[in-house]
Formats: structure tokens, C-alpha cells, sequence
């Protein structure tokens, strides 16, 4: 089957090819194979001076996973270059406090990720931690003699026998390793653990004095609800709550001065990290510092010397950066040229971000300390000749008057008078939104002649608080509303052939593309990616269920809830051709929730494929995995849309 249906794609391709304007004008027309060559830009990193940047890059996608590696920016120099070259992966860079040394994660010596030091006037990395279990996680501490880690227990020599003779049940939570905080003595190469093993760390820093470190964990980690709190780990011995557990929380960093604690969490409850909270260093009332005058998310902050925080947050499609006082007070930067993610500040204020847009990949920026930015890197030039389309943003009314924001795509070459064959896009979450930044589905089609509508449904990030709870008990409900009030737009509006429509999206917007299937036969085919069909048992068998609580409580309270907007109760209705594409190993939404929707759909005859795809988690990940589910997608659509019913 993927061979006919690649072969159909490459034929299209030239089809399109040789019927398009003369070769000196021409773009080539895009294929699933050139998103492989898209290379990701992580975690920049200032060296103590601001004078370097260290930084993630991936390679272009082979084989089972991305390969990642280090590479530096020198400001004196101007020079970008590859500094880390193993045939695995190195990624979380941080520099010594001196910045003579580079710290990083690698997975070089093995199966296991360990922490690896550079020096950085020359000669290998050295591994400092040689366990058997990977690291997530280390920090410097602040003289640079030691290197606080995260890390589960290693299995004993029993366990590993029992495992290589198959001998190996687990007793679920009980027999579950947690990663613990440990302390590495550099000098002596003598490692400790400083949080018992019942407890589940899962971030740490360390205090300016070097006397103590504040972690994020929980000593409930078989629970399924929010259970982290913050805490103060003495390296005399003893352990002291700063913030007891109350809804999720992130971001965990302290001010330079070690007085205050600042951390991300929600504003209540949950569902996820809304506002920027400080609390002092030795407990108290923690202080909401942006809920007042942001009410947007923050995404990431950065502290600096004088007290003041610099900060991301979602607007919309697109991210901002404002810097903030410890009291409260906001003061907007300007927009950058790229819509900015990731970033770091140096201590003389330039700031360097991760920038990407809808038609320009990621990037390394650099913002210097008067304000002007320039691009730092070019590592993305692959996908120029594809002529990508940007996307159009605008608004409409919804069915109750609530304004939804959206992303349009349109052909290339669209005259403006056709009706065109329309797909929409929902995004993951829902606590979710769609961004200011290349998405390989929505050009793929566009590329074929689709107009792509991409809305930002209530229950979105970047709208606000009420805007983000708007569908809180009631998944299927507005925020579906909101989808259809959005086509309906474009039909009226003369672009969207109303006989053409399409639906598709991947997690939540699985979901809902199984929801619009079930709801509605306007749509003449669809597309669900790791979706969920029957919310009583995806709770039941996710990893993480809090977030659903947040949403409908549990379904053994609340059972009506979860089924009411659950796909499968209303299958016997669907008509829609639908696509099921499936991780097999997914422990977000699992694979028994494609399987309840593919079996609906059989039963009632609706024309489906179901495709599970081995070894893939949430996200797929290997490349002949990739191409295959995004070449169905385009057929599937092909198939069904490219000809009014």
C-alpha cells in the first residue's frame, strides 16, 4: 500500500511540475521527504561573559531519531560552528561558572544519557557520571567544584539477571525506579543521593550560596493528580516545603540575590502553567507577579542582575517579550523579526532566541543590548525553493459571537474567485495553539491545491484565562461550534467549495476530527492522528490523567461527562471516509483508542484505514515513519476531496 500511494504522490508532483509556469519560474513542489531536512534550534545558552552562545541543533531526520548536537556562536568572532561531532546525541548544554568548561547531556558512551564535560580551550569530552540509568537533568553549582543531577536509582545486579532471564515482572508504581537528586563531588568523583528514594524529583537549581537547592517533586509520584510542590534541599541534610502542591506547575528558577523563588504554574487549578509566581526563599505566600497585567501565558523568563525578568508569552499565533520589576511593573520589547521561542539573556541584556515563522524554519537570533536584531544562523535554506505559502490571519464570529482567531493557507496562484477544495486543521491540546512557525501538513496540501484553515479554538492558549476555560466540561461542544462557524466562513466568503471540505489534526485535534465525523457528514473525508474515541477509557489508561480531571473531574464520579464527549457513543452516525493514524507505543493517547474507532467504523461500514505505526510514541519519530503518515494524509484527501461528490 505505501508503495502505490507514494508512487500516486510522485506522479502528482510532476504532473504539477510540468504544468506550471517556465522552469526559470518554477518551484518544485513539496514532498514529505523535505520536512526530514528541517533542522530543529533548541536551548541557547549564554557563557557566564556573553560572549558565546551554546546551542541545540538537530541534524536533518535518518533512520529511528534525530540526531542532535552543540554548537556555539562567539560574538568576537562571529564565527558559528559545530562544536560536538558523536554519531548519538548531545544536548542541554551549560556552561562551568568560570565559562572555561562546557557541560552536556550525551548518550555517546551507551544506551544511557550521562553527563559529559568539555573544556573548552581544547581536548575530548570527558564523562562525569558513568551510571547505568539516564540523566535528565544537572546544574552547576555556583563555585563550579560540584554538579547536582537527576537520575533514578540503577538497577542491582538481581534485577538485571531477572531481566535477562526473562524473569522480569513488574509490580506497577512499587517496583518503579524515580529519579532522585544526586551530588557529584568533581575533585573527589564521589556521588551522592540527597532525596530519598520515594520521592520523584524533576527539576532542580541551585541557591547563589551554594548551601541548598530548590527542587520540583513530589513524594505522591503513583498519583494520578497534580502533586508537585516546591522544596528546599540542605546539603547539611533536611528538607524544607516552599510551596505545597496545588495545580501543575514549571520553570523553576531563582533571583540572583537568592531571595525569591520564581516559578510558572496555573492560575488556580490546571489545566497547565499560566503565570509567572514568585515566592520567598523561605516559603511564605507565594505572589501571582503577572496575572494583573498579562493575562497570557508565559512560555519562559530569564532573570538579570538588577532584579527585573525578562519574559515570552503567547499572544495569539504569535509569542512576546516583555521585561517585568520583581514588584509588578511590565514593559513591552518590541517585536522580534522572527516569532521568538526559546531564549536566553546575557548579563549585559542582548538576548538570544530560537526565531522562526510561518514560511522561515528555526533559526538562531541575536538581540543585542540597544535592540537590534540580526540572524545568526542559516541552517534552514532546504526548504527556500519550495516557495512556501504564509499564512493569512484574521477573525471571526462564532455561532455565540465569541471571536476566534485563525491561520489561512491558499494556494499559490489562487485567483480569488474559485471555491476551493478546504481542509481544516485542528491543533493538540486542547490546552494548545496553533503558532507563527512552518507546519508540514498544512503546506504539503497547500501545495496541491488546498486552501488550509487553521483556528484557534476556544480552550487555545494566548487569549486569556476565561478564553482558555471556555471549554472546560465540554469537549465537542463550542469549541467544535467554533470549527464549523469558521468553514461556514469561508464558505460564505466564496473560498471553501462547501462539496470539498476536510478535517484532520493529530491528539486533541484527533479528537475532534473524530468528534466532527460522528457530528456532522459535511465533511467528505478526514484525517485523525493519535486521537481519543472513548474519554473513559483513555483515562483509565493514559499516562498523566490530571489534566483530564481538570476538564470533566473523573469518570468515576463523573462518568456521564467524559461519555457524552466521547466519539464512539455517536459512531453509529458517521459516514465521513476516515484515515486512523496510531502510535503504537503511545502513552498519551494510547492505542486502544484508535482501535475503538476504527471497530465503530467498520461495523457501520464507513470507508477507514487504520495504520499503526511500531515503536512510535505520542509524536512519530522515524523518518520512513513520517513520510509514510504524511503521504497517506495526502492521498487520503486526494482520494476523497480532489473531485466534487
Amino acid at each position: 500500500m505505501q508503495k502505490h500511494v507514494a508512487a500516486s504522490l510522485r506522479a502528482q508532483e510532476k504532473a504539477a511540475q510540468t504544468a506550471a509556469a517556465p522552469a526559470a519560474e518554477q518551484k518544485k513542489i513539496l514532498s514529505p521527504e523535505n520536512f526530514l531536512e528541517l533542522r530543529t534550534v533548541q536551548d541557547p545558552q549564554f557563557s557566564p561573559d556573553g560572549q558565546r552562545v551554546a546551542f541545540v541543533v538537530s541534524e536533518p531526520l535518518k533512520g529511528e531519531k534525530r540526531i542532535r548536537h552543540i554548537w556555539v556562536y562567539d560574538e568576537k568572532s562571529g564565527a558559528v560552528r559545530q562544536f560536538t561531532y558523536s554519531e548519538k546525541s548531545e544536548t542541554w548544554p551549560r556552561w562551568s561558572p568560570d565559562g572555561k568548561k562546557l557541560a552536556f547531556l550525551s548518550n555517546r558512551g551507551g544506551d544511557e544519557q550521562q553527563i559529559y564535560i568539555l573544556n573548552m580551550t581544547g581536548g575530548e569530552a570527558a564523562a562525569v557520571t558513568k551510571g547505568k540509568a539516564s540523566v535528565s537533568a544537572f546544574a552547576w553549582s555556583p563555585d563550579g567544584q560540584s554538579i547536582a543531577y537527576i537520575t533514578p536509582d540503577p538497577k542491582s545486579e538481581a534485577e538485571e539477571k531477572k531481566i535477562k532471564d526473562k524473569d522480569d515482572a513488574r509490580v506497577v508504581d512499587k517496583d518503579d525506579k524515580l529519579p532522585r537528586l544526586r551530588i557529584l563531588d568533581l575533585a573527589k568523583k564521589e556521588e551522592h543521593a540527597v532525596t530519598p528514594a520515594t520521592w520523584k524529583i524533576e527539576e532542580l537549581k541551585w541557591m547563589p550560596d551554594g548551601q541548598s537547592i530548590v527542587v520540583r517533586g513530589t513524594n505522591k509520584p503513583a498519583s494520578d493528580q497534580f502533586t508537585e510542590g516546591l522544596y528546599s534541599i540542605w546539603l547539611r541534610g533536611g528538607m524544607d516545603e516552599l510551596r505545597a502542591p496545588h495545580g501543575p506547575i514549571n520553570d523553576l528558577r531563582i533571583s540572583p540575590d537568592g531571595k525569591l523563588v520564581g516559578f510558572a504554574a496555573a492560575r488556580d487549578d490546571g489545566p497547565s502553567p499560566h503565570d509567572l509566581w514568585l515566592i520567598g526563599a523561605e516559603g511564605g505566600v507565594a505572589r501571582n507577579l503577572t496575572g494583573a497585567s498579562l493575562d497570557r501565558p508565559v512560555h519562559g523568563y530569564r532573570w538579570a542582575k538588577d532584579g527585573s525578568l525578562t519574559l515570552l508569552y503567547a499572544e495569539g499565533f504569535h509569542n512576546k517579550l516583555a521585561v517585568y520589576s520583581r514588584t509588578g511593573e511590565k514593559k513591552e520589547l518590541p517585536e522580534m523579526p522572527g516569532n521568538p521561542g526559546e531564549f536566553d539573556v546575557s548579563p549585559a541584556g542582548a538576548i538570544a532566541f530560537v526565531g522562526e515563522t510561518g514560511v522561515t524554519p528555526q533559526e538562531l537570533w541575536l538581540r543585542d543590548a540597544e535592540g537590534l536584531a540580526r540572524q545568526i544562523t542559516h541552517l534552514n535554506e532546504t526548504l527556500k525553493p519550495y516557495g512556501l505559502i504564509a499564512p493569512e490571519y484574521y477573525k471571526y464570529k462564532s455561532f455565540d459571537g465569541v471571536e476566534i482567531e485563525a491561520g489561512l493557507l491558499k494556494p499559490a496562484g489562487y485567483d480569488g474567485k474559485s471555491k476551493l477544495p478546504t481542509i481544516v486543521l485542528v491543533h493538540g491540546g486542547p490546552t494548545g495553539n496553533w503558532r507563527d512557525s512552518v507546519d508540514s501538513w498544512g503546506q504539503l496540501l497547500a501545495a496541491r491545491g488546498y486552501a488550509v484553515l487553521y483556528p484557534n479554538v476556544r480552550g487555545s492558549i494566548g487569549y486569556g484565562e476565561k478564553f482558555l476555560e471556555m471549554n472546560r466540561a465540554d469537549w465537542g461542544g463550542g469549541d467544535f461550534k467554533d470549527v464549523m462557524s469558521g468553514v461556514e466562513d469561508l464558505v460564505t466568503k466564496g473560498i471553501a467549495d462547501p462539496k470539498r471540505l476536510g478535517i484532520g489534526g493529530w491528539s486533541y485535534g484527533g479528537y475532534m476530527s473524530e468528534w466532527a465525523v460522528t457530528q456532522t457528514d459535511l465533511f467528505k473525508a478526514a484525517v485523525s492522528g493519535a486521537g481519543m474515541a472513548n474519554l473513559i477509557s483513555e483515562y483509565g489508561t493514559e499516562n498523566g490523567p490530571a489534566g483530564d480531571e481538570w476538564f470533566f473531574g473523573t469518570p468515576y464520579e463523573h462518568p456521564e461527562r467524559f461519555l457524552n464527549s466521547s466519539p464512539f457513543l455517536y459512531v453509529k452516525n458517521a459516514k465521513t471516509p476516515t484515515l486512523i493514524l496510531q502510535g503504537e507505543a503511545d502513552p498519551v493517547d494510547p492505542l486502544g483508542q484508535s482501535q475503538e474507532l476504527y471497530r465503530g467504523l467498520k461495523r457501520y461500514n464507513v470507508p477507514s484505514d487504520f495504520v499503526v505505526y511500531p515503536r512510535e510514541p505520542h509524536g512519530l519519530q522515524e523518518a520512513k515513519h513520517r513520510v509514510d503518515m504524511q503521504t497517506r494524509m495526502v492521498a487520503w484527501f486526494d482520494k476523497y476531496l480532489k473531485t466534487a461528490k
